[in-house]
């Protein structure tokens, strides 16, 4: 293996291909996974509090949901949100974007919903007894006593949420949606040095995922040495 020849490849596809690699690939790929995670949260934190609730009947249809969704290949789901609901809902006018970004979300959503349970369960439960004796209904205690205690303990686990959501994006590039996979099928397909764009690729991810992992890292052993404080 030509190891020179390789990394002259690669600087000869990032002058021609920059934008492509850089402005086109990452940003999609960026925008995508925030989509995706915002308003899986949002969804997630819904779903958390309809699995907690009183009535068994929420409880039994939010069960179905999770399982159905963390029970089956997110590429499957994204198979049927991009081909299936078009079809079956011709009135939502949603660009192939869009779509891929919503499932996305609600595959986040599944995931998500267990983690902010796990945190909200974690609150002491005096907590909640002692903001109910004060007169506060049940979603004022939620929102303005558990909730804003339980991000403290929830907030590594999305930060990983997004790390993991950025990767899982590259399913997009099975529907050409311009992320950061998408970009190495178009360059690799042009140049035929599929190889050396995958590299190129690889180094991008690596270098989007690594400093964030350091951040949420970080945060846990701060939180770590904070509880043992």
């Amino acid at each position: 293996m030509n190891f020179s020849l390789i990394g002259a490849n690669i600087l000869k596809l990032l002058q021609q291909y920059w934008q492509v690699f850089l402005l086109q690939g990452v940003v999609n790929t960026l925008k995508l996974t925030s989509i995706a995670v915002l308003f899986g949260v949002v969804l997630g934190t819904l779903v958390a509090i309809c699995k907690m609730c009183r009535f068994k009947l929420v409880r039994f249809f939010i069960t179905i949901y999770i399982e159905v969704i963390r029970g089956t290949p997110i590429l499957l789901q994204l198979y049927i949100f991009y081909f299936v609901l078009p079809q079956l809902l011709p009135l939502l006018k949603m660009s192939p974007f869009m779509w891929v970004a919503l499932a996305l979300c609600i595959n986040s959503s599944a995931y998500v919903s267990e983690v902010i349970r796990a945190g909200i369960q974690a609150v002491d439960i005096g907590q909640t007894e002692a903001a109910r004796s004060l007169g506060m209904n049940s979603r004022q205690t939620m929102t303005r006593i558990v909730l804003p205690q339980a991000v403290r303990n929830i907030l590594p686990a999305l930060g990983n949420e997004f790390i993991m959501m950025l990767k899982e994006t590259s399913l997009a590039s099975t529907f050409f949606l311009g992320d950061l996979m998408t970009s190495y099928l178009l360059v690799g397909g042009a140049t035929y040095l599929r190889f050396e764009a995958l590299i190129i690729v690889g180094a991008i991810y690596l270098l989007l995922t690594y400093p964030l992992s350091q951040v949420v890292n970080a945060f846990e052993r701060k939180m770590a040495k904070d509880g043992a404080d």
